[in-house]
């Protein structure tokens, strides 16, 4: 009875704090507690949307710090692993009827496509805070290099935390609904994304799953519940997941999660990440139909078994069914 009282204790979920928003002019930024801890972007001058950067309870950055708009600062531009179109939280895929929404027209070299669609933003649904959550609904139009409209998107978010603990519970959903079916192909580029703080690449911090994998080796490419990278980075140790949802589309997800610090959840690259060219993760959307993606993302204090990631993750998924 007291092992039972004492991991109930542990499990319990302290005061959560408020969430507040402040809008600007293409961007919204979050508050938790009374203090910063994310920015939502969504200016027409970048190709999609994305958060930037993303903080711990403590204030602790836990992100990459570029590009900063459409430019990477000179003192990163040698980085081996620059891929600039990673931004620090966004969601995109590479082959969305033929069109590539992951990378970016404004970084080519880092790409193997020519032709780079944008998500276009067209009005905010939802903006609301509260004592212990607030809400952000965007819609937009998946448009391709000429202007043509193939699909909408809607990215929905709910965001919480108290003084241990931030979360992002994500939902994006794809509509076909303008006039065509609407097939995203088997590609790794995709498709939601963190791209994490350097000191948090691994090694020297670490990659587990929630089947107990642990680096790059045995973590990409796989099907889990959840991946986590925790290390240490300005000084606290923190770990960032991410929990793929029972109600997402083909749980549990692949994940195309790297070693230098590329943190993404991926169902579509069956044929890519089994290295079978009889396979095809291929998936087309009727038109009229949808496709929801749903994720939480959790960034906590201490590496993942002192944060009991994976009873955090039993917890979530339990609301989700």
């Amino acid at each position: 009875m007291l092992l039972v009282s004492i991991v109930a204790s542990a499990l319990a979920v302290s005061a959560q704090e408020p969430v507040e928003f402040k809008r600007g002019d293409n961007h919204i930024e979050i508050l938790i507690g009374g203090r910063p801890f994310t920015t939502y972007y969504f200016d027409p001058k970048i190709a999609k949307p994305y958060f930037q950067p993303l903080r711990s309870a403590q204030g602790t950055v836990v992100t990459r710090g570029f590009p900063i708009g459409n430019e990477v600062p000179a003192e990163h531009a040698k980085d081996r692993n620059l891929e600039p179109h990673q931004r620090p939280m966004y969601f995109g895929h590479g082959n969305i009827d033929g069109i590539d929404f992951w990378g970016e027209a404004a970084f080519p070299k880092w790409s193997d496509d020519t032709v780079f669609g944008r998500t276009v933003f067209r009005k905010l649904e939802v903006i609301s805070g509260g004592d212990k959550t607030g809400r952000l609904s965007a819609d937009f139009d998946l448009t391709g290099p000429r202007g043509r409209v193939i699909a909408e998107e809607t990215q929905a978010y709910t965001f919480g935390g108290d003084k241990q603990t931030r979360f992002i519970d994500c939902e994006f959903t794809i509509k076909a609904n303008h006039g065509a079916d609407v097939t995203l192909g088997d590609t790794k580029e995709g498709t939601f994304a963190v791209r994490l703080a350097e000191e948090l690449d691994s090694p020297p911090a670490r990659m587990v799953n929630s089947t107990g994998a642990a680096g790059e080796k045995e973590v990409w490419g796989k099907r889990a519940d959840w991946v986590e990278y925790d290390g240490t980075v300005g000084g606290e140790e923190l770990g960032v997941a991410i929990f793929d949802s029972p109600k997402s589309f083909r749980h549990p997800t692949y994940w195309h999660a790297r070693g230098y610090g590329l943190f993404a959840a991926n169902p579509f690259a069956i044929r890519e990440f089994n290295n079978d060219p009889n396979q095809d993760g291929s998936w087309t959307i009727p038109q009229g139909q949808s496709l929801v993606f749903r994720y939480r993302v959790l960034i906590h204090h201490g590496d993942y078994q002192q944060a009991m990631v994976a009873q955090a993750y039993r917890q979530y998924a339990a609301q989700e069914k």
